[in-house]
């Protein structure tokens, strides 16, 4: 049995894992899916928002577990995994980036994702201060769940909430000593809109991982292809 804590992307919350938990904790696991502060049912201001609180979010969650964990960042939820791995990597067993930014010591998201190749390129919208941005709605569907069941994106969609814009702008502290030493996974998934394939290889090829795994599906496919990805994580 393992212990998995599940870490949502930009704009989404715990609730994205609705599926995959069943089917992971059907094979003997236990599963954490916290909604990151400001995501979900959490009601952090968005201008207290920031990389440092997602990571010690996490860190949180970890911190009460009795073993080490198998921990799962999807897209944005890739900068999260990493900060938390850097301040406690005794405490995780296996990073995993679903779909997610793998980004180098001292990149910011922003900086490390620039991806023509994404719909979400010019289409998202910021507030009028600045600290938070959204997705033009005509773009919300092709760009996260243009393979999923309509019910399913459309639920999802309904979900989603304003981002806050400073843990795209925040470098990311990543040490071969601390966060490096912890083994990692990436599965990229082949036809996703939001992070382009060719930008998920470059981010993986850049640093390395123990294996790299595949899902021929869009940018979520724990609503996509639950059972797939399930799978793919029970074999860690």
């Amino acid at each position: 049995m393992s212990t998995f804590v599940l870490v949502h992307g930009a704009w989404h919350g715990g609730w994205c894992w609705e599926k995959i938990a069943p089917l992971l904790e059907s094979r003997g696991h236990r599963v954490l899916a916290p909604d990151l502060p400001g995501h979900g049912s959490d009601r952090t201001p968005i201008a207290d928002v920031s990389l440092d609180a997602y990571a010690a979010r996490v860190r949180e969650v970890i911190a009460a577990q009795p073993e080490p964990v198998v921990l799962v960042g999807h897209s944005m939820g890739g900068i999260v995994i990493s900060a938390a791995a850097e301040r406690i990597p005794e405490r995780i067993r296996t990073l995993v980036y679903l779909a997610a930014f793998l980004v180098g010591e001292g990149e910011t998201l922003l900086a490390a994702g620039a991806d023509p190749g994404s719909a979400l390129v010019g289409n998202l919208v910021p507030s009028a201060d600045g600290a938070s941005v959204t997705v033009k709605p005509e773009v919300v569907v092709p760009a996260f769940y243009a393979d999923c069941a309509p019910a399913d994106a459309e639920r999802a969609r309904a979900r989603l909430v304003p981002q806050a814009s400073a843990p795209f702008t925040t470098p990311v502290l990543w040490t071969a000593a601390r966060a490096g030493r912890v083994p990692r996974v990436y599965i990229a998934c082949l036809r996703d809109r939001a992070i382009s394939p060719a930008v998920q290889q470059r981010m993986y090829e850049a640093r390395p991982c123990k294996s790299v795994l595949t899902l021929d599906t869009d940018h979520s496919p724990f609503y996509s292809t639950p059972e797939p990805l399930a799978t793919h994580l029970a074999a860690l």
